[in-house]
């Protein structure tokens, strides 16, 4: 396995690969699994990591790219490998609720489904952005359950030309640049 880190914007992206696939991405602010860290070498020219890397200065340039141009390979169950599959087919500066989501798989499934089921498979996305989970948001276009936190998420929804102010926070934000909410 293969490591570099990544200038973005937002701060510094840490990526990980095999030869064959992008395995881990983590944006500022989310927590790396040190273990899997420690079992990678740095190499900033390896194949994948360089064609992650082209695929972020587009993305950050607006140019719009889509997951399915990177080799990817998202450790996990079944069920969640199915989540992030569908979370890939969600277009730039789209959004889609847990609750849609959930529908749909459970029709793929012929079974039921939650939206918190579907929201702990999100959370566990190990390729943050690249298959963007920050596209998902709660019922009413509540912004929950991002590991990089909602700020971050707010961003990348920017970045994307989402309309930000019409989505919520689960909590009010207080500090300076905090809307007034009365």
């Amino acid at each position: 396995m293969f490591f570099t880190r990544y200038a973005s914007p937002l701060g510094e992206i840490l990526l990980i690969a095999t030869e064959e696939a992008l395995t881990n991405l983590w944006l500022p602010g989310q927590k790396v699994d040190d273990k899997r860290l420690a079992q990678a070498e740095r190499h900033d020219r390896a194949p994948v990591l360089v064609q992650a890397c082209d695929w972020l200065d587009r993305y950050f340039c607006g140019r719009k790219p889509k997951p399915q141009e990177l080799p990817l390979d998202p450790q996990g169950s079944e069920f969640r490998r199915q989540v992030w599959r569908r979370l890939c087919q969600i277009p730039y500066g789209r959004l889609e609720t847990y609750g849609t989501i959930a529908r749909e798989i459970a029709s793929e499934n012929g079974g039921a489904m939650s939206a918190q089921a579907i929201g702990g498979a999100v959370g566990h996305n190990p390729i943050s952005l690249i298959i963007p989970c920050h596209r998902v948001v709660g019922s009413h276009g509540n912004l929950v359950g991002y590991a990089g936190g909602v700020e971050l998420k707010r961003k990348l929804l920017k970045y994307e030309g989402v309309d930000i102010e019409k989505l919520s926070d689960p909590k009010p934000r207080t500090g300076p640049g905090a809307r007034n909410r009365a």
